[in-house]
Order: structure tokens, then sequence, then C-alpha cells
């Protein structure tokens, strides 16, 4: 049970920490020193206390490292979720110490529904910031090979190819960097090959994709898995009015990846490709079909990766 909530704006250089019901915001400097005086200052507030703070593109991963090594409860918040519940509560201005504050109720008003931050290990971060650029290079490969196709672009021809197979080099170097991290992890190289092996349209390179950026694999229900990834069916009902259900949220990395997979799987002669199949014969919408194909492809990810476990 927590007795206390605080809420962490981090910025590059600056954090501002509020503890809920107490004082203004104060700032610390984002470094070792400022996690120190933290740590020394509010040692009364830190004992029993839900700690939040924001996804900020890596800001905030040192001092998170910090907290939990000196045994703090430490959430992760989705950017999201906490702009929305801050301009819920009327609080119309911006500053860093109102987002800390808002951060710290945020935290007091949601934290039963809160799981704590799992921190990675050193090969699984490599692993996932592999995946993550072979991402970024494979999205500037196609806009690459588009400008290539394009009818105006005659006179830079020579350049898109050099580009293109300076990308495609690049992506081979990457895909060698995961082969190499997975074979350094015995529990993530069996969870690829059963990945592989049970899933049809699922290869090598889209399994590594899926335990690195949904590490919670194997962790959840079938329904909390669909939904952090992005392909669960929201209703859109209201009154006598029953509108068409759509997805929406969720991880767009792995969105992406299982998009990718699906196509393949609608593709095979699996019993994926069959489900599809029975879909699109029952009249459905091939991106309708797509997309229920990718979640039965991550829920049954899910459930092999739990049964595994159990194992």
């Amino acid at each position: 049970m927590y007795h206390n909530f605080i809420g962490i704006d981090v910025g590059k250089n600056e954090l501002y920490i509020a503890v809920h019901g107490g004082d203004k915001a104060k700032p610390y400097s984002n470094n070792k020193s400022g996690f120190a005086r933290i740590t020394k200052e509010l040692k009364g507030h830190l004992k029993d206390a839900l700690i939040v703070l924001e996804n900020t593109g890596g800001y905030e991963a040192e001092l998170i490292i910090y907290l939990q090594s000196k045994g703090l409860n430490v959430h992760r918040a989705d950017n999201v979720k906490v702009k929305n519940f801050i301009r819920s509560t009327g609080k119309l201005g911006k500053s860093d110490s109102i987002d800390a504050e808002g951060i710290a109720r945020y935290a007091k008003e949601r934290h039963m529904e809160l799981g704590l931050h799992i921190q990675m290990d050193a090969n699984s971060k490599k692993l996932l910031e592999a995946s993550s650029r072979r991402d970024e290079l494979k999205q500037s490969l196609v806009q690459e090979k588009n400008r290539l196709k394009s009818p105006e672009n005659k006179s830079m021809k020579e350049s898109n190819e050099a580009f293109i197979n300076f990308l495609e080099l690049e992506i081979a170097k990457i895909e060698k960097i995961q082969y190499r991290l997975i074979s350094l992890d015995v529990k993530l190289k069996a969870k690829v090959e059963l990945l592989v092996a049970e899933i049809s349209g699922v290869g090598e390179i889209t399994a590594i994709g899926l335990l690195s950026k949904l590490p919670e694999l194997g962790t959840m229900n079938r329904r909390q898995v669909a939904s952090l990834a992005g392909v669960a069916p929201h209703p859109n009902e209201s009154g006598q009015k029953i509108g068409y259900r759509c997805t929406r949220g969720g991880r767009e990395d792995v969105k992406r990846l299982l998009f990718m997979a699906a196509m393949s799987a609608a593709r095979s002669k699996s019993i994926l490709g069959e489900f599809y199949k029975r879909l699109i014969a029952a009249g459905k919408k091939p991106m309708v079909a797509i997309t229920a194909l990718m979640r039965k492809i991550v829920v049954i990810a899910n459930a092999k990766i739990k049964s595994m476990a159990i194992a």
C-alpha cells in the first residue's frame, strides 16, 4: 500500500518533482548529483511511495535505474494518458511545475491501475535498440525506393541507387547484431524459435522484433495483449447508435510488425491463412480481416510464451 505519491516532470537537463498534497514542485538537476539530492531531501516521502514519471525518449532512463537501485517503486507513464488526465482536472496552464503536480495527482488517483516499471537487462536493451534502428532504416529504404520510382527524379537516380545499396547493407549489419544478441540469451533464443515454428507469417526478424518491443508477452491475458499491441476493437456506441468498432492506441512499432506478419500469413495455406479467407468469404473488408489476423497472431504469441514459462 502506497502512502505517498510523487510526480516527476523530466526534461533534458532538469527535473521537477511534486509530492501529492505537499508544497509546490521543486527543480533538480537531471544527473547523478541531482538524483542524490532527491533521495536526501525527499527521504521522508520516498518510503512506501509510488513515483510516476513520463516516457521522454530516454531522458528518464538513468533516473529510473537510480531510483530502482534504491528499492523505490517507479511507474513510467503513457504521455497521452497523463496529458489527458491533467486536462480533465481543468488545468489549462502549461509549465514543468504544473505538469509535475498533475503527474503526482495522476499517481494518487490511478495508482490501483499502474504497474511498476520492469527494468530490461543490458542484452534486451541492446536488442530493443537494434530493432528500433532496423525499423528506422527500413522506413528510409521504403522512402528512397519510392523516390527512385518517381518520374521527375531521373537526374538523381544514381544517388537514389547508391543510398538504397547503403541502406540495405546497414540493415544487414543490424540484423547480424540482432542474431548475435539473441544467441547470447538462451531463453530469448528459445522464444524466437517457438514463435517462428508455431505461428505462420512470423519469421526470425519479426519474432525478435515482437519480443524486444513487447517484452510483456506471456505475462498478460488475451485482451490485455491485444490492447497493448493496438489491435483490440473498441466500441463506438451512444444511446441507440451502434457505430463501427475500430482499433486505436497501442504501440505503433508493434502494429507494423504484426501487419507484415498478417500479410504473409494471409497468403499462406496455414490455419491463419484459412482464417483470413473465411473472414473475406463472410464479407469482411480486407483491412478488417488483416486486423483480425494481427490480433490473432499476437494473442497466439502471448499464449505460446505463457505456456513456455509455465512448462
